[in-house]
């Protein structure tokens, strides 16, 4: 009973600090950069040296409980041989009453010593340096592994074992790990990915049943996905197998007849009970491979034609006509501006119609470390304009954090700035600050138009529609993270120091279609871009008019 109350009592304690933790939490949503996570680390590592010392004080104070609960113990042992005896002998009553009093009331100041108030006063002193990500972090960096198994198509028991492309990154997860990714699929009424990782839970939880969750609770959840995603008679199996575990299960109870009910009606099947032992085995191990699981859609509304060549383009699939890419070149250019004439700049072309080209070497190392350096600091989550409002806004099909630099802020700013009119040969009066851009957990942001088409309104800057994208790369990416156009079957893939560069708008002003374009989800690494839309005011006598219509030759 001792050690039961003191258990509760340092539950109960603990669970104060965490909730004064959780009171500091920032909602800065952290997952959508992972810059902005770094500070999480250090977060982790001061949480655990404030539960060390917790945990320190705790096993002296239980010590402490030890030494009363083994006196008590003795004495019980030696008074129970013969009670009447034992107090018999006066010094053995006196001891006795003194043990249940004044010895009790030291046994109670030991056991109500509210050790965690000392350790809670100091994270207090701390809160301004700790940060905790929010619940919308979780929801958020679980939707980012599942956009990459998807994109990737990444194995669900590969990536559960810590393997990405076959190399392994990680620890494994537990069935713990892969229950919570399935339970923030089902919040998100995403049943196909629930279904994937409830599966690889269940099947964890034959070799990792010290979980805190709970076999009944994983089918439960699984049974109602696999059901949603018309697998009608695995729904069945699973519900079984539930009540097998739970015999007075409700929603278990309901569903076995409806399922039952369902299937009759389909005509395949004819008796509404099966053998439990039969269910037993085949609940063993839990075979997604074997279901018609439907994958949910793109969250902008793209295409599936489109939809698929973004996705095969990510993975590096080799989509453009071989007959388009041989006629692509790489040159020197100089643009008539007498710096090159000394150090021409190296121009690839990556596509024709759209005219669309990269530079490399067009930044240096000091200048990425500078934009770095002044972006971190003001990193806000990634907005996109309403078209219908104009309003910014967050979305989920954009997953990045952003900060804008002027160019009067640092002369190496101004120096990109001006480096980038001296190339493209456009009046840079009229082009957005230079936006700084990196991105989080599976990090993308699907197909769309930096310019705005007709019937979308745009932010008003007097200038006109953006005429052109140029696309700053200031950092390697290990895996992933491409710049692709699917209507043009191209992706161009991060290399830092490199640029890329393309014409929104055709001659006459309207839209270029086949500028739509992605950045892909990154799967390893940490992508860093800066990017400048340069609008049409001042633009007619700067850009060669018949441009687009001679690279379509």
């Amino acid at each position: 009973m001792l050690i039961q109350v003191d258990i509760v009592m340092n539950i109960t304690c603990f669970s104060a600090i965490l909730l004064i933790l959780h009171s500091t939490v920032v909602t800065g949503e952290v997952f959508t950069s992972l810059v902005d996570m770094e500070s999480l680390v250090s977060t982790e590592l001061e949480l655990a040296r404030h539960l060390e010392n917790y945990i320190q004080e705790e096993e002296i104070r239980l010590k402490q409980l030890r030494r009363f609960l083994e006196k008590y113990e003795t004495m019980y042992q030696e008074a129970s041989k013969d009670v009447s005896k034992y107090l018999a002998n006066p010094v053995n009553a006196y001891l006795l009453v003194k043990r249940l009093t004044s010895d009790w009331r030291q046994v109670e100041g030991v056991m109500v010593h509210n050790i965690g108030s000392a350790i809670v006063q100091n994270i207090t002193q701390h809160r301004n340096l700790l940060r905790f990500p929010s619940d919308e972090d979780l929801n958020g960096a679980a939707m980012g592994l599942m956009r990459l198994q998807d994109t990737y198509m990444l194995d669900t028991h590969s990536l559960a074992e810590g393997i990405l492309l076959g190399k392994k990154y990680s620890r494994q997860l537990t069935a713990g790990d892969c229950w919570e990714l399935g339970r923030q699929s089902y919040m998100n009424g995403d049943h196909y990915h629930t279904v994937l990782w409830m599966g690889e839970a269940l099947n964890k939880f034959i070799v990792d049943s010290n979980e805190a969750i709970k076999r009944e609770e994983i089918i439960e959840h699984l049974a109602f996905s696999t059901y949603k995603q018309g697998n009608i008679k695995e729904a069945l199996q699973l519900t079984h197998e539930l009540l097998r575990i739970v015999p007075s299960h409700e929603r278990a109870l309901t569903n076995i007849k409806y399922y039952e009910d369902m299937l009759h009606q389909q005509g395949t099947i004819e008796h509404h009970h099966q053998d439990s032992e039969d269910m037993v085995k085949k609940m063993e191990v839990f075979d997604t491979t074997t279901l018609k699981l439907k994958k949910p859609p793109g969250t902008a509304g793209i295409p599936t034609d489109h939809w698929e060549n973004y996705e095969k383009l990510c993975r590096g699939e080799k989509l453009m006509d071989p007959k388009i890419a041989a006629r692509l070149r790489c040159r020197y250019v100089t643009n008539n501006v007498p710096f090159f004439f000394i150090q021409p700049v190296k121009m690839e072309e990556a596509s024709l119609k759209p005219w669309l080209v990269l530079y490399h070497d067009v930044i240096t190392e000091q200048e990425i470390e500078t934009v770095k350096k002044l972006a971190r600091p003001r990193l806000q989550r990634s907005t996109v304009q309403n078209s219908l409002t104009g309003e910014s806004e967050p979305t989920k099909y954009r997953i990045a954090k952003a900060a804008f630099l002027q160019n009067n802020e640092h002369n190496q700013v101004y120096k990109m700035n001006q480096r980038v009119g001296d190339i493209t040969g456009l009046d840079m009066a009229t082009a957005e600050d230079l936006q700084v851009c990196n991105y989080g957990i599976g990090g993308h942001y699907e197909p769309h138009y930096d310019f705005a088409r007709k019937g979308e309104i745009q932010k008003d800057f007097g200038w006109g529609n953006r005429i052109a994208t140029w696309l700053f790369y200031m950092s390697d990416v290990e895996a992933g993270g491409a710049t692709v156009f699917p209507k043009i079957n191209l992706a161009v893939w991060p290399r830092k120091g490199s640029a890329a560069f393309w014409y929104n708008l055709h001659p006459n002003g309207d839209g270029d279609d086949l500028t739509q374009h992605a950045a892909c989800p990154v799967l390893i690494g940490s992508k860093w871009v800066s990017n400048k839309w340069i609008h049409e005011r001042n633009q007619e006598f700067r850009r060669p008019c018949g441009l687009q219509f001679k690279s379509g030759m």
